[in-house]
């Protein structure tokens, strides 16, 4: 990818972007041939310092501060939990209730055994053993959603890590998903200059919003206004 990244939010402090699937975030993070922050920073023409992580299959929301300053308060904002995320991700399987918590502790990049919490709230059913879910992580460590989904037998559709490659293949094949059914559709974070909430949205990208229209989800679900109901955190968030 070398087309100019979309910028979704900016102004003096931060710059959220709408990250494809399949661009790495930076070079720490993924060996690729082109990365967000090289992108964002040649589009703006300013130096940017990433806020916090999004996996290099998953599209979405992803934040860039334009300050060490602001780094730093929106880096501490992640840590402490104060940022409230929303994604929408197409499961094999169907979870057991329409909302549920995932309390199951993961391992860290050191392999320690650290907590890990994930709202899940079932949207859509399909064929009677898929489901289109909003999972909102309370944490946020590696590959959080995808394992928790895989916790509770409902791996993300195009997971090549968790998930199934016969339903992989399926999708492909049948309704034209090649990546990784996960979306970061929304997140609410305290302003870096004031505290103050701001909300950012990123619509579903095509190479996935398309897929599902052909699946048969409704119309509505696939809307960027969608998420006006997501958008104040719940009181467990």
């Amino acid at each position: 990818m070398t087309e100019p990244i979309d910028i979704l939010f900016r102004d003096e402090h931060l710059v959220a972007v709408m990250k494809p699937a399949g661009l790495a975030v930076h070079r720490g993070w993924a060996a690729a041939p082109h990365y967000a922050l090289d992108l964002v920073r040649d589009r703006i023409g300013a130096r940017v310092y990433p806020a916090h992580r999004l996996d290099q299959p998953t599209s979405g929301v992803l934040v860039f501060a334009l300050s060490p300053e602001a780094a730093r308060a929106l880096g501490d904002a992640f840590a402490t939990q104060r940022v409230h995320k929303r994604y929408l991700a197409l499961v094999r399987g169907i979870p057991a209730a329409a909302e549920l918590t995932i309390d199951n502790p993961v391992k860290d990049d050191r392999g320690v055994r650290v907590s890990a919490v994930t709202e899940v709230v079932r949207r859509w059913v399909f064929r009677g053993r898929y489901a289109l879910v909003e999972a909102r992580p309370r944490t946020g460590r590696t590959h959080q959603i995808r394992r928790h989904l895989k916790h509770i037998a409902c791996p993300i559709i195009g997971d090549t890590s968790y998930g199934k490659s016969e339903h992989n293949r399926l999708f492909r094949d049948e309704f034209g998903l090649r990546r990784l059914a996960l979306h970061a559709l929304a997140l609410t974070l305290p302003h870096p200059r004031d505290g103050a909430p701001l909300t950012l949205v990123a619509p579903l990208p095509p190479d996935l919003a398309e897929p599902l229209a052909r699946i048969g989800c409704p119309p509505e679900l696939l809307a960027a206004d969608m998420v006006t109901d997501m958008l104040t955190p719940s009181p467990s968030a």
